[in-house]
Parts: structure tokens; sequence; C-alpha cells
């Protein structure tokens, strides 16, 4: 399956880990290559400003991956939320994963080396990366402090880690959101990820009649393919942009 060629009636929906960076040991690990802020800032003003972060990350270690680029981002698969006039919407306190939760996770990871622990805002994520012969440890712990049918939280598997976060946020109802408001609305989306928690967002994107394009099947597993082919799509904005500025140019 080849990736679509990118056209200025598209709006990106990007996630971050696995996607745009590879996945690296420990989340504080990742490395961003050189250019991808400059990169995601020059395809958002060929797209018109539709172009968005949507990750598990909080949209606070998201900026600091990126910076200077400051993205229209969707946080901890929704919780937060920054449109394109900065404001950044998101879940009351109350909403967050119990402080009893991370205290436990966190004597937990005390007793388990290799096992570890990254606070978020609202959720909290357990990564074995490290020590995998952890991970059904791991599970055992979340699922006593999460049943199935807790009414505030759920458990969101990702690659060998699983977080804890609030039931009523999913990268789904991001797009959604996103969706709804300029410079998003009316366009053709595209989804990009690589995960569990970003077949939500594909779904999503399919319903507003766009597409929904996972790391694996369309980009080989390389989210240095993922990259390419946003430099080929900026390339191709920018000479079609091109192209017809010169043709109005010439109208008599």
């Amino acid at each position: 399956m080849a990736p679509p060629d990118l056209d200025r009636t598209n709006a990106l929906f990007l996630d971050l880990d696995g996607t745009l960076l590879e996945i690296a040991a420990t989340p504080e690990s990742v490395v961003v290559p050189p250019g991808l802020p400059q990169l995601l800032s020059y395809l958002q003003s060929l797209l018109d400003g539709a172009l968005a972060i949507v990750t598990g990350r909080s949209i606070g270690v998201v900026d600091d991956l990126l910076n200077p680029y400051v993205a229209i981002a969707a946080g901890e698969h929704g919780a937060a939320m920054r449109y394109q006039d900065g404001k950044i919407v998101e879940l009351p306190p109350q909403a967050a994963v119990p402080e009893a939760w991370r205290e436990t996770l966190a004597a937990a990871s005390e007793r388990w080396p290799g096992v570890l622990v990254e606070p978020k805002p609202h959720g909290v994520a357990v990564h074995y990366r490290l020590v995998p012969e952890r991970g059904d440890d791991v599970w055992r712990l979340v699922r006593a402090l999460v049943p199935p049918d807790h009414s505030s939280f759920r458990l969101i598997p990702a690659r060998e880690a699983v977080e804890i976060g609030p039931r009523a946020t999913s990268k789904g109802l991001a797009v959604e959101r996103l969706m709804a408001r300029r410079p998003f609305e009316g366009r053709r989306p595209l989804f990009v990820g690589d995960d569990f928690t970003d077949e939500a967002g594909m779904e999503v994107a399919r319903r507003f009649g766009g597409e929904g394009l996972r790391v694996a099947e369309v980009f080989g597993g390389q989210p240095a393919a993922v990259r390419a082919w946003l430099a080929r799509g900026a390339e191709l904005l920018a000479t079609r942009s091109s192209s017809a500025q010169v043709s109005a140019g010439a109208t008599p």
C-alpha cells in the first residue's frame, strides 16, 4: 500500500512516538531528527494551519520535543487540546488519576527494576520495555486498580506499556473536536499512527471521508519513511502552490 499524495484539501493528524519518532528504550530517550520541527511548521503553513499532533504525550512534552514548533495538539489522547488560537482546553484536575494509584505504581516500579512509571497531568503510563518479563506483573497490577467496568478510567495498551487514562478521552474524540473547527473543518483528514490508540483516530478520519494510515502497513513500520513522505508532500504542495500563483498571474 502506497501513501497518498498530499494536497491542499487535506488535514493532517500525526501521532508522535512510533510515527514521527522512533520508539526508544525509555520515554525520555527519544530522538527528534534535525529539521523535523521546521518541516512540521512548513507543512502546517502549506495546509493553511490544518496539521495537528495527536498523541499520548502531554502537550508540555510535545512542546519540549518539537521546540521551536508550537503545534495544534491533542495531548494525553485528547485530555488536553490546544487549538489554532493557542488556547488549551483540558479536563479538570479532579478527572486525573488518583494520587493513591500513582503511589502504588511508583512503589511497584521500585520493586521491579527496569519498570518505568511515566506520570502525566491526567494519566500515568507504566513501561516494561526494558524488562518484558515483567509485563504480566504490570498488567495484573493495573487491572487490579482499574477493572473493565470502571466508570471513570480505562486501561490503554501500548507497545510494551500500559496507560491508565480518563475514560472520557480518545484520539477519535480529539479528531472529531478538531474537525469541527477551523482550519480543519471541511477538509479531508489523513490520520497517521502506529498503535492501538491510533485506531480510533483513523476510524474518525475515514468517517470524514479521509484515510487512516498505519505505519506498519503503509510505511514499512519506519517513522523515517513517514518523515520522508511528509517531506515529499511539502515539496509537492509548494510546487503546486507556485504553479497556481504563476497561472493566476498569467490570467488576463
